[in-house]
């Protein structure tokens, strides 16, 4: 049976994951890691879509977008992949598929829980244990938003834009979402939703979303459902 078409709704933000065929490297060093990021930057403006979050780990990469117009995140991820590829192919000598067939997506509620998916975008180094502080993991949009490293890459959301009225404020008010961990229940929450290619958010998104796609954009379940994460977890 072939798969419904991925939820995509522009002016939304999309949490997107793409992991390496198999789950093997995707990058083998440096070099390449900077090759997918321009890649992505050029991909993103290209298909006009603004990235708002990224951490590229060693077999997978994780995204935060929202598309302008419905199929530009899938064209922007198409760009993204094709270019990058072929070229890292020709410099390694190898051959074959690099990524998983299918990319994996969310829709994130975004006034409600888009700095909750972008904190669990940036703490991804830090609960896979390789730092200890999301800060050390040069490969992820945190430095932009924690140390005001320069991106052309990364485009603030509003919703980040309101964290503060100068650039300072608005950096210091994100940090201190990073006193306390995300709950185990929204971590998990984040993942089933973007494994199963589903929602992230409170009732009244899934309502709206439904009503716009034509479709439901629930997780997929089995029983009684689950309850949802609420706003107190933001």
């Amino acid at each position: 049976m072939p798969r419904p078409p991925r939820l995509e709704l522009p002016g939304v933000a999309h949490h997107v994951i793409q992991r390496g065929n198999n789950r093997a490297a995707c990058f083998f060093g440096d070099a390449d890691r900077r090759f997918y990021l321009r890649c992505l930057e050029e991909a993103a403006r290209r298909r006009g879509c603004d990235v708002h979050a990224y951490v590229l780990m060693g077999n997978h990469v994780h995204l935060l977008v929202t598309p302008a117009e419905s199929g530009a995140l899938g064209a922007m991820m198409q760009d993204l992949s094709g270019r990058y590829v072929r070229v890292i192919n020709r410099i390694h000598t190898r051959t074959g598929t690099l990524w998983e067939a299918r990319f994996r997506s969310s829709l994130v509620d975004s006034e409600n829980y888009l700095l909750v998916c972008q904190r669990y975008i940036e703490l991804n180094p830090v609960r896979a244990g390789l730092v200890a502080d999301p800060g050390a993991h040069p490969w992820s949009s945190h430095s932009y938003y924690a140390a005001g490293r320069a991106s052309r890459l990364v485009t603030e959301h509003p919703v980040y834009v309101r964290l503060g009225l100068t650039s300072t404020e608005r950096r210091d008010a994100y940090l201190s979402l990073f006193a306390e961990a995300l709950d185990d229940r929204v971590v998990q929450s984040i993942r089933a939703a973007v494994n199963s290619d589903s929602a992230f958010g409170c009732e009244a998104f899934m309502d709206d979303a439904e009503a716009k796609l034509g479709r439901s954009v629930r997780l997929p379940t089995r029983g009684r459902p689950a309850k949802s994460v609420t706003e107190k977890f933001l």
